[in-house]
C-alpha cells in the first residue's frame, strides 16, 4: 500500500487529501484566516476516515508556494511536526504546477499558465504541460516559476490557458499569448487534491526530503527587485 498525505494553507483556501493506492480522499474549504484553526483536525478527520493513523503514511506533501508568507509558514510547520514525530519523508511541491494541473483535470487543455497575485502590483508566474504516457501523468514545466510585473513580460510563444488569482491582470497577460486563451480560471485556488498527485509521482522518482528541510518557497526571497523584461519562450 501506497498511502500520502497532502495539505495546502498557501492561499485563502485550507485543504487535505490523502491518496491510497489510486483512491483519493480530499477536503478542501475556503477559510480565511482560519488556517490555524482548521488544518489539524482536518488532517486528523481524514486519516480517521480513511482509518489510517500517520504511522501508516509513506511521505507527507505540502504546497511548498509560492503564495501567502503567512499561509506558507503554517504549512511548513505543520508539516515538520506530523514528520518529525513519525519520521516520515516530506515531499514539497510547487503551488503553481498544482494550480496547472487543476486547470488540466478540468478542461483537459495541456498547457497552462498559472498565476497567483503577488500583491504590490506583481504576479507569481508559472507555466505546465500535461499530457498521459501508458494510463500515469507526465508534467513538464514550460518555463521556471518567478515573480514579476506582467507588464515587464514581452510575450509568450505558446498559447496558455490561464488559471489562478494573478489573472486578475488579466488584459495585459492574455495580450501577450500569441492567441486568446479559452479558459481564464481566476477564481480558481491551489487544491491538495492535485498537490498529493503530482507529490506521487514525486515519490515514484525518489524526490523528497527530510522533516527539516520542509521549507517554504517565498520567491521574493530568491529574486532581485530589479527586474529586468523577461521573455518567455520554448524550452
Amino acid at each position: 500500500m501506497t498511502a500520502i498525505l497532502a495539505l495546502d494553507t498557501s492561499t485563502p483556501a485550507c485543504s487535505v487529501a490523502l491518496l491510497v493506492d489510486g483512491v483519493l480522499m480530499d477536503d478542501f474549504r475556503l477559510a480565511p484566516r482560519k488556517h490555524n484553526e482548521l488544518i489539524l483536525p482536518m488532517v486528523d478527520q481524514m486519516l480517521t476516515q480513511a482509518q489510517l493513523s500517520l504511522s501508516d503514511l509513506d511521505a507527507i506533501a505540502f504546497a511548498r508556494g509560492p503564495g501567502s508568507f503567512t499561509g506558507l509558514r503554517i504549512a511548513a510547520g505543520v508539516v515538520q511536526g506530523l514528520a518529525y514525530g513519525t519520521d516520515l519523508p516530506v515531499i514539497p511541491v510547487s503551488t503553481l504546477a498544482a494550480l496547472a494541473l487543476d486547470g488540466f483535470q478540468q478542461t483537459g487543455d495541456n498547457h497552462w499558465l498559472a498565476a497567483l497575485d503577488a500583491r504590490m502590483g506583481e504576479v507569481y508566474l508559472g507555466g505546465y504541460e500535461f499530457s498521459e504516457s501508458g494510463g500515469s501523468l507526465v508534467v513538464k514545466t514550460s518555463f521556471e516559476e518567478t515573480v514579476i510585473k506582467p507588464d515587464l513580460l514581452s510575450g509568450f510563444e505558446k498559447a496558455y490557458q490561464g488559471i489562478g488569482s494573478g489573472w486578475c491582470y488579466q488584459e495585459t497577460l492574455s495580450n501577450l499569448l500569441p492567441s486568446q486563451a479559452k479558459h481564464i480560471l481566476e477564481d480558481a485556488a491551489p487544491k491538495a487534491s492535485c498537490i498529493v498527485r503530482l507529490a506521487e509521482i514525486a515519490w515514484q522518482k525518489g524526490e523528497t526530503v527530510a522533516a527539516h528541510e520542509a521549507v517554504p518557497t517565498y520567491l521574493r526571497d530568491e529574486i532581485s527587485w530589479e527586474k529586468q523584461p523577461l521573455k518567455v519562450g520554448k524550452r
